[in-house]
């Protein structure tokens, strides 16, 4: 708490899912927190809108693409975590050069600021897809780069990009590479949200493939994993996993989850879910070694915990759509 109090940080992606939860925490912590989220003309800002700390975040709006305004962003700052990113990767498959620009060229414009701004710690957000299929379990950080989306194939770029500003120009940045982190307010197209909504209103649940098998994080460990990496002085230059090292399959996943909401589900596999042929990454288990020493992180909140907490949540809040749609 000590290390926050006063210190001037931004959140990009401060509208999202984990940002909104990074953010909220940062200024429990004693933070000024800037807001990086994208800018709309109905003037929102994503799940920051409803939070309770709302008053107490500085709100910039803009896009990421934009180096001016991102530099404006950076500016003053000590810290800047970059979370602003397309995620989802069906989506990918159809726009990709969207993925390349927001991606890629957004990262560039984060760093080229934050090198300019003298900013002390940049927090890159990689994820745990750009490793494809696992060749080996647990994957540890040497663990091969295989780009099998779009989507991967940016985040790959990003992290190159952020990794060149750290050994080009000595830009103090930490690659943190968060697993697949679930919990509250998550949108409907990641698997642990579709499945609760679905078996909260129907008991009937379309998915894709049952078989892939992730490493699943609740967001209150992912957030800790991002503080520890802006506060470590043991973290700069490193490449960091973030995740449990239990891995689970999307159809045992189905199991866990209709034994909280009390149910028999009907399962049905659908076509248009299952990512194209090559592209699924089958399984995703992390080596989270190198958090535990460098960090001092260990995940603290169980999966059967953590989704019973998830589905509550998703319990207490009417879905705005038709759930068994499938949208990318």
């Amino acid at each position: 708490m000590a290390f926050w109090a006063g210190r001037r940080v931004l959140v990009t992606g401060a509208g999202g899912f984990i940002g909104s939860h990074l953010a909220e925490r940062l200024a429990a912590c004693g933070a000024r927190v800037r807001a990086f989220v994208h800018y709309n003309a109905r003037g929102t800002n994503g799940w920051l809108d409803d939070s309770p700390v709302r008053y107490d975040l500085e709100i910039f709006a803009g896009d990421i693409r934009d180096r001016d305004l991102v530099a404006a962003a950076v500016k003053g700052m000590d810290i800047v975590f970059h979370l602003a990113a397309l995620i989802g990767i069906p989506y990918s498959y159809h726009a990709p050069l969207s993925y390349v620009q927001t991606n890629v060229e957004g990262t560039l414009n984060v760093l080229q600021a934050a090198r300019e701004a003298g900013v002390g710690r940049v927090v890159h957000t990689s994820t745990s897809e750009v490793y494809g299929t696992a060749r080996s379990v647990p994957i540890a950080e040497t663990h091969p780069l295989c780009a099998q989306s779009p989507y991967a194939a940016s985040k790959i770029g990003a992290d190159k990009l952020a990794e060149a500003f750290h050994l080009s120009y000595g830009l103090p940045v930490v690659l943190l590479r968060p697993f697949n982190t679930y919990g509250p307010r998550q949108s409907l197209r990641a698997i642990v949200p579709t499945i609760a909504s679905q078996l909260l209103a129907s008991q009937k649940v379309k998915v894709g493939s049952l078989s892939p098998r992730r490493d699943l994080n609740f967001v209150s460990d992912t957030i800790a994993g991002f503080m520890q990496a802006a506060s470590s002085e043991s973290a700069v230059g490193e490449t960091i996993n973030i995740g449990s090292g239990r891995e689970t399959s999307v159809g045992d996943l189905v199991g866990m989850m209709a034994a909280i909401v009390g149910c028999k589900p009907v399962i049905e596999c659908e076509s248009c879910r299952v990512r194209p042929p090559g592209s699924e990454v089958e399984r995703l288990l992390a080596d989270n070694t190198k958090a535990r020493s460098l960090l001092a992180w260990t995940p603290e909140v169980p999966l059967e915990k953590g989704l019973a907490l998830t589905v509550e949540w998703f319990r207490q809040r009417a879905p705005q759509q038709d759930v068994a749609r499938y949208t990318v």
